[in-house]
């Protein structure tokens, strides 16, 4: 993660409320120089109602929303300039790829406007279609279009909108990563709305997860790994939950919990304070779970599991793999590790889970 500069987009306060119901309510949030941000969250969570407010798209009922230090509203011409937005569906004019990627140029030296539409056309792979029609496009052409017409303009801010939600898989992954590298060069910083993890977590520098209005958890991606604050972080980011444990015993900062028959050995989440005999949340990773042949006990991780496989699954170039027992586990194994354990329906196997692995939650918590 490159060093963060100066603040150059923040809000402080900000509160949007439709027909009395709260979808926007964030204390404060601050975009740095340098920067990718993602605000993550699921569908309803208010992310997108946060993207139009930033964008200067509609008003909000309280709060301030700065750029450069400078308080900026709906219809602020010098901060529109500064800032450039690509949305969930590309929105083009009608013409040409170069005729929309040089729209906003008007106004600036020829040459100039000929180098920068040159250099982002050969950075997004568009130069072969520069004098295409746009009705002509792909979905993932166009998506690239929208985004070149945003950065030849080397905004300040570059805003997007879940922009790899309507693209097919093959064709996000290769978006993602033309888009992490052609952003950091083109605009000074970069705030992504998604509830994609997969898209914050390939992009961001830190990620703000949202929740109902709120910013839950704001952390770089391995904080947000390694300490989820939340189950509804833990969830959202990867983890896998086991409910209706109950604390068996306590230990400077660690919990055992029993979970169905069994019972595994945890950290507390930050902040959390549980009694013995307390109904809680455990999560875990499943690439955390590791698997070795039955019976072999002999590793460094404090929980060792004798379990039975129950379902194998493809998971892109993974196997998922769903464990039963005293306790009911799900890991993600290569196929390598997969074919090396004869993994198979029925067969029986051993997991290992480190206590760091694990995150105790208060039950009371919203998942």
């Amino acid at each position: 993660m490159r060093q963060p500069g100066a603040v150059v987009l923040e809000c402080e306060g900000l509160r949007r409320r439709y027909n009395g119901t709260t979808v926007v309510d964030v204390d404060h949030l601050e975009l740095r120089t340098g920067e990718v941000l993602a605000v993550l969250g699921p569908n309803g969570s208010g992310k997108s109602t946060l993207f139009r407010l930033l964008m200067l798209l509609e008003h909000a009922d309280e709060g301030a929303i700065r750029l450069n230090g400078r308080q900026i509203k709906v219809g602020d011409r010098e901060a529109l300039a500064r800032m450039a937005g690509v949305f969930q569906r590309p929105y083009l004019f009608s013409g040409t790829v170069q005729g929309n990627i040089e729209y906003g140029l008007k106004g600036i030296e020829p040459a100039i406007r000929r180098a920068r539409v040159e250099r982002v056309l050969e950075e997004l792979s568009l130069s072969a279609l520069a004098g295409a029609d746009v009705r002509a496009l792909s979905g993932g052409e166009a998506q690239r279009v929208a985004l070149a017409r945003a950065l030849v303009l080397e905004p300040d801010v570059l805003l997007l909108d879940e922009p790899t939600a309507t693209l097919d898989v093959t064709i996000q992954r290769r978006f993602r990563e033309d888009l992490g590298r052609v952003a950091r060069r083109r605009a000074r910083a970069v705030l992504l709305i998604t509830h994609d993890a997969a898209d914050a977590f390939a992009l961001a520098d830190r990620i703000a997860v949202m929740q109902r209005g709120r910013i839950v958890q704001l952390g770089t991606p391995e904080q947000l790994v390694l300490d989820p604050r939340t189950p509804f972080v833990a969830a959202f980011t990867g983890a896998e939950l086991l409910l209706d444990g109950h604390v068996s015993a306590l230990d400077d900062g660690l919990a055992q919990v029993r979970v169905g028959s069994g019972s595994l050995w945890c950290t507390l989440a930050p902040e959390t304070t549980v009694a013995l005999g307390q109904p809680v949340h455990v999560a875990y990773r499943p690439e955390d779970v590791a698997l070795s042949r039955p019976g072999v006990h002999g590793t460094s991780a404090r929980n060792t599991i004798d379990l039975r496989v129950v379902g194998i699954a493809p998971a892109g170039g993974l196997v998922r793999v769903s464990l039963t027992g005293g306790i009911g586990l799900v890991t993600s194994i290569t196929r390598l590790s997969a074919q090396n354990l004869n993994i198979e329906l029925g067969s029986e196997i051993t997991a290992h889970l480190k206590v760091a692995a694990l995150r105790v939650f208060e039950s009371g918590e919203a998942k």
